[in-house]
Formats: C-alpha cells, sequence, structure tokens
C-alpha cells in the first residue's frame, strides 16, 4: 500500500517548499544531464544544448499550464488567482511537450541547425524527467485511478476523492504505473541510441530516437489514461488519449519513412 506523507517538503520561514516543486525541478535537471553528456559522448557541440535549455524549459511549464487551464476554464475563470498556483498541480505533459516543440523549432530556425539530431539527443532526458515528474503527482494525492484492492494500492485522503467515490480509500497508483512505464522506456531509448551511434549511421538515422519515444509513451500512456479519474476531455472523449493516438501514428510513420529510406540506401 502506498500513502502519500503530504505536498508540503519543509517550511523557510513565510516560503513554503513543496514535493511537487522538488520533483519536477529535479526531473528537468536530470533531463539536462543527459542531453549534455550524450552531446558530449557523440562529439556534438553542446553550446545549443546550454542556450536552448531555459526556453525550452520555461515553454514546457507554461505550455503544460496553460494545456491544464484552458481544458478546466470554467474553474479557472472562477478562481484566476490560482492559475499561477502550479505547486498544487495541474500541469499536463502533453501541453509541456506542445509549448516545449514551438519554443524547439524556433530555435532551431534562428540557428539553423538539424532539428532531428537534437531532437534525438533530448528526448530520452525527457522521459527521464517524465518518470520522476509523475511523483509529484503522489505527493499531491493527484493523476490516481480507479478504486482497487491490489496489494499496491494507493490511498486517498477522503478530501481528494472524486465525487462519487467518496466511499473509496484505496486507488491506482497510476503516477508509478506511468513512472516505471517511462522509467523502462528510458533505457530503451537509451540502448537504442547507443547501437545507432555504434553502428555509425549518420543523417539516416536521424529522428529514430524521437519517433520511437513518440511511440513508447503514446502507447503506455494511452492505456494507463483509460485507469484515471481526472481526464481532461475533448467532448466524449479522453483529450490524453485522442493525443497519444495521434502522437503514436506520427511515431509509427516517422519510423516506417527511416525504414524505407534505409532499405533503399
Amino acid at each position: 500500500m502506498f500513502k502519500s506523507p503530504g505536498h508540503l517538503a519543509f517550511q523557510l520561514g513565510p516560503i513554503s517548499v513543496h514535493w511537487y516543486g522538488i520533483i519536477i525541478g529535479t526531473g528537468i535537471v536530470l533531463a539536462y544531464i543527459y542531453a549534455l553528456r550524450e552531446a558530449k559522448r557523440r562529439g556534438i557541440e553542446i553550446k545549443h544544448i546550454d542556450n536552448m535549455a531555459f526556453w525550452l524549459i520555461l515553454a514546457g511549464v507554461l505550455g503544460a499550464r496553460i494545456y491544464y487551464v484552458l481544458f478546466n476554464f470554467q474553474y479557472f475563470s472562477e478562481n484566476p488567482a490560482q492559475i499561477l498556483q502550479i505547486w498544487k498541480g495541474g500541469l499536463a505533459i502533453h501541453g509541456a511537450l506542445l509549448g516545449g516543440a514551438a519554443a524547439y523549432f524556433t530555435y532551431i530556425k534562428i540557428h539553423k541547425i538539424h532539428w532531428l539530431l537534437y531532437a534525438d539527443l533530448i528526448m530520452p532526458g525527457v522521459l527521464i524527467a517524465q518518470a520522476l515528474g509523475r511523483f509529484g503527482n503522489f505527493f499531491n494525492s493527484e493523476a490516481f485511478g480507479r478504486p482497487t484492492d491490489l496489494p499496491w494500492k494507493l490511498f486517498i485522503p477522503f478530501a481528494k476523492r472524486p465525487q462519487g467515490f467518496e466511499d473509496f480509500e484505496f486507488f491506482h497508483p497510476t503516477f508509478l504505473y506511468e513512472s516505471l512505464w517511462n522509467l523502462i522506456g528510458f533505457a530503451v531509448l537509451v540502448f537504442l541510441a547507443r547501437k545507432i551511434f555504434k553502428a555509425n549511421s549518420g543523417n539516416s538515422s536521424y529522428g529514430i530516437i524521437l519517433c520511437a519515444y513518440l511511440m513508447w509513451y503514446s502507447f503506455g500512456r494511452f492505456f494507463i489514461e483509460g485507469l484515471r479519474l481526472d481526464s481532461l476531455y475533448l467532448g466524449q472523449f479522453r483529450a490524453a488519449q485522442v493525443i497519444s493516438i495521434i502522437l503514436f501514428v506520427i511515431g509509427l510513420v516517422g519510423m516506417i519513412y527511416k525504414a524505407k529510406k534505409a532499405s533503399q540506401s
């Protein structure tokens, strides 16, 4: 059984330091360190990793929050003061990906560098950030699944239980499912990236890691999302599942295209 110790890590006078912020920040740092070390290992210029990091992080956090606020517009229009209170949760990964992608392509266009090369460097680290970031949901007692009695069940305080589920104490720890899926995905992508680099595939391999990320993350997220009780919706459909299907198809088409090009060379 899992039980969150609470969202507050410690207090420094009037300043409250929340686990959510610590965990998200740590995940971002680990993603940056991975990209930097991988660039050095492969002999790729690291200045672009350093230069784009700030903008990708800023755009990612903004995108994650804007996405969440838009899907809960009625609530936030009535409580506008809470829009900036991100330590309470409410950062959507698909919004972070969209925001980060916008900043990334802007940077790529300005500096005229190969977008697929740097995307392949960055994406495995993104999985590390996502894997760790999900534990922020654990400390906030959010993003959990349907009721369950499994041995790894998650206790949710009464105040955090959704309407209609007040009499249930234990729920699926979907934060853990996604975190483990992302950790395995990180290992798979690192193995694939090292194998490609060792084979000295050159430009023809650029984009394979990006496509693998889109497929791996989207496949797992689609099924895990089906367990959650707090999904954002597009009409009658769960938004994360719709976007997961789109991203998976994009990754699959890209992988097929890469395979065809490789067979023709």
